[in-house]
Formats: structure tokens, sequence, C-alpha cells
């Protein structure tokens, strides 16, 4: 993990806090022991390219997109080279679709000129890249390269302040604060983990809490249904 300005390692936390934040993780563990990137990839680059491409939108819908992305754009070159209209086009289901037409083109380029072609393996050198950020980065060094990152997407955030385990709003602090929780092996797969259990149990406006596996270490168990059998009725099983 970078120690760039804004990633310095956080101070100790309470020892009771560490023991609740790796209990969590265990429960999580138990719960989705399926839990990975749900992004449909087979090499680092159209990984890169997924997430960029899921900003902003479901993972569901840019696995829907990327199998023929892929296949009209097998490399940096191409999409270095890409018309732009004929990249905008395949990618307009996603959102956004000129700005990350236009990062996706600006990586493919950034990867030939630094890199030749191939996608580095280091946080700086990814968040170096155009339209990667920390979130991104992460994302790639964990799946495509298995070097431990922490991805604090809505719904890491959302939840890791729910369990009490960092007050801050700041993406790069949330990341340095859980970081100093849990194990640095465990970083990718608790992400994971934790974006299952947000996408399935602890939603934004109404978390199923009385369906909760983890709501015995939650502060804020009780925000949303606590009724058995009717939190059971919210939560979705993909």
């Amino acid at each position: 993990m970078s120690t760039r300005a804004g990633a310095r390692p956080a101070e100790r936390p309470p020892v009771a806090l560490v023991r609740r934040a790796r209990r969590t993780n265990r429960l999580l563990a138990d719960v989705y022991p399926d839990a990975r990137c749900e992004l449909d990839f087979t090499t680092p680059l159209e990984l890169l390219v997924a997430t960029v491409l899921s900003a902003q939108c479901t993972d569901k819908r840019v696995n829907q997109v990327t199998p023929a992305l892929f296949e009209r754009f097998p490399d940096a070159q191409a999409y270095a080279e890409a018309d732009p209209e004929v990249l905008e086009d395949m990618i307009r289901s996603t959102g956004f679709f000129r700005p990350k037409a236009r990062s996706l083109a600006g990586i493919g380029a950034a990867l030939v000129e630094r890199h030749g072609g191939e996608v580095p393996g280091s946080l700086d050198e990814l968040v170096a890249l155009p339209g990667v950020g920390r979130k991104t980065a992460n994302v790639v060094l964990g799946d495509a390269f298995g070097v431990p990152g922490i991805t604090v997407d809505t719904h890491v955030g959302r939840l890791v302040r729910r369990w009490g385990w960092t007050t801050s709003e700041d993406p790069v602090v949330v990341e340095r604060e859980i970081g100093a929780l849990v194990e640095r092996s465990e970083w990718t797969l608790l992400s994971h983990r934790v974006i299952f259990h947000g996408r399935r149990v602890c939603f934004a406006r109404r978390p199923a809490c009385g369906a909760c596996p983890v709501a015995g270490l939650c502060p804020s168990a009780g925000i949303g249904e606590t009724d058995p059998e009717a939190a059971a009725a919210l939560v979705k099983t993909a």
C-alpha cells in the first residue's frame, strides 16, 4: 500500500474496535464464502476497463456491455486508436459514456507510451493513468494482481461508518482506517464481503437489520427493519 500524501498509516486504533472489526470480517466470510469481484474479466486490462465503466453503473450492466467491447478492443493499442464515436456507442448504456470513453482512450495511450501496453501492478502507476482513482486501482491490484487493497465504494463507506469503524467521508481516510483494523491479507476479500453485504442486506435507505448476521456487532443496528420476517423479505440473494 502506498504511503503517498493522504494515505499515511493510521494511528493505532482501540483494541476493542480491532477485535470487533475482525470478528465482523470473520462472520461475513462465513455468510459470503463466494464473495468476489462481480465484474467479468480475464486479464488486468479487461478488469481495468470494466471497473472504469462501473462508475455510476451496475456490475450487471457492465457485464452485458464488455463481451463485445473486449472483442472489439483486445489490447491497449486498440483503445488508444479507437474511433471515439464507436467507443462511445458501445459503452453508452453504462452512463457518462463520453467521459468514460475519453478515459479508456487515454488509458490505452498511456499504457502504450509508459508501460509497453501492459497494465502496471503498483498503486502509484495505476492512479497516474487517466480516469483511474484509488478505488479503481485497488480493484485491479487485488483481483488482477493479488496485491491486497481496500476498495472504498459507496457500499463500503456506508457500512463501515454504520459499524463505527470510521466517521470520515473521505475515501482515502476510510481506506487508511479500515486498513488499521483488519489484517492486510484480508483487505481484498473484506472489500468484496462488505460490498456483497451492502448490496444484499445493509441497504442505504432501509437496511434489513432483523436479518443481519452482524447486527450484534453493529452500533447502528435497529436503524432499519428489525422484524425478522419483514427483514428477511427485504434480503436480496444476488
